[in-house]
């Protein structure tokens, strides 16, 4: 090689040199690009234990301790139906209405006294309630001296406390004997808002400061033990549901179970909507109360009714009593078309009381049912 090539060989080979070192410094000054975030918030994930055929669902503490997934606090209970009884429908105000109008006239003649009678009966009362209620009115109206709207008032509250009742129990019972948990069991048709009505029980529950364990025994539905789980997820209350078209007995079983071993205070059982006129699904919500039996008493059977259906509501009322001890109802859509006289007509139907009360489809609008602020809002001006 001559003394030129060997020159331009060597100049190349320093170009080349330069060029990448001043390549590797860009590189080195250039800011690195961000790291783009998750298409998707991480979600808890979920441990499964199996036994038998039923799995509880519970938060992972794994995944607990990695990503903290807040549950909700639920609103507090007490004076819930008081906040809510703006809620309730207009059909239900026209009877407090309805009743003050004509009990307020200057002559009261039986004209008058049948269209209360149509009144009481157009509320949804029942035959029997409002006879009373227009006997015990005939009498008392007669000691008011210038029946003012403000007396008038006063005795139609006075005689619809009475009627409504408020010497009834209507607390939950929510402590079981011994220590184990109390067991809750949840019935009614399909369409009342049932399952719903379990998983805002459970926010109830919650708010009052008490551990809650759920049993999707509705196996007849997917979609009711799915939607059972968000609700307890919202509040930390884990879930033990089967395979689709299990044996709900077994799965009430193993909830109750469940329950006990994990010192619950409460387990609520949503069981399927049976229909009225299947006997079969009705012999066996009767198997799925005596099988959960065996481990101790079941201390309240809930009946959820859809208080829109009015009269057609007792119907379901008396056959699920037949079937279960039902020892209280829950009347869902209240804020609806319902009719106030419901309430009294279904206590009457089953001799037990009115417990909760569903006045919209907010996740806390479920409330102890209050005789006091229930009248007080049938008589609102």
């Amino acid at each position: 090689m001559d003394t030129l090539t060997l020159v331009v060989v060597l100049a190349a080979v320093s170009l080349l040199v330069v060029l990448g070192g001043g390549l590797a410094l860009l590189r080195a000054r250039r800011p690195r690009k961000a790291a783009l975030p998750p298409l998707t918030e991480p979600t808890t994930a979920v441990d499964v234990a199996p036994t038998g055929d039923v799995t509880v669902l519970a938060p992972s503490t794994e995944a607990t301790e990695a990503v903290e997934a807040p549950t909700e606090t639920p609103e507090p209970v007490a004076g819930r139906l008081g906040r809510l009884r703006a809620r309730l429908g207009g059909s239900q105000r026209s009877l407090g209405r309805g009743l003050l109008g004509l009990l307020s006239r200057d002559r009261l003649d039986e004209e008058v006294w049948e269209e209360v009678e149509e009144v009481l009966i157009g509320a949804d009362v029942g035959v029997a309630p409002t006879r009373e209620l227009v006997e015990r009115l005939r009498t008392r109206v007669k000691d008011l001296t210038d029946r003012t709207p403000e007396q008038v008032r006063g005795l139609l509250r006075e005689e619809l406390l009475m009627l409504v009742g408020t010497d009834v129990e209507r607390g939950l019972r929510t402590h079981g004997p011994d220590g184990r948990p109390a067991v809750v069991l949840v019935v009614g048709v399909n369409g009342t808002g049932k399952t719903t009505t379990v998983g805002k029980l459970a926010r109830v529950l919650v708010a009052e400061g008490r551990t809650v364990l759920l049993g999707a025994a509705d196996t007849f539905r997917a979609a009711a033990a799915d939607q059972l789980q968000t609700w307890g997820e919202r509040v930390g209350a884990p879930v033990v549901r089967g395979p689709e078209a299990g044996d709900p007995a077994s799965v009430a079983f193993d909830a109750v179970k469940r329950g006990a071993e994990g010192g619950y205070d409460v387990v609520v059982v949503d069981t399927a909507g049976r229909l009225q006129n299947k006997v079969g699904l009705m012999d066996e919500l009767g198997k799925v109360k005596r099988v959960v039996e065996r481990q101790g008493p079941v201390d309240e059977v809930l009946l959820v009714l859809d208080a829109t259906t009015g009269q057609n509501g007792l119907v379901q009322a008396r056959v699920f009593a037949e079937v279960v001890d039902v020892s209280g109802i829950v009347l869902t859509k209240l804020d609806g078309t319902a009719k106030g006289g419901i309430v009294v007509a279904v206590q009457r139907e089953l001799g037990v009381p009115v417990k909760l009360v569903g006045l919209g489809e907010g996740p806390d609008d479920l409330a102890p049912f209050e005789p006091e602020a229930f009248v007080d809002a049938l008589l609102e001006p």
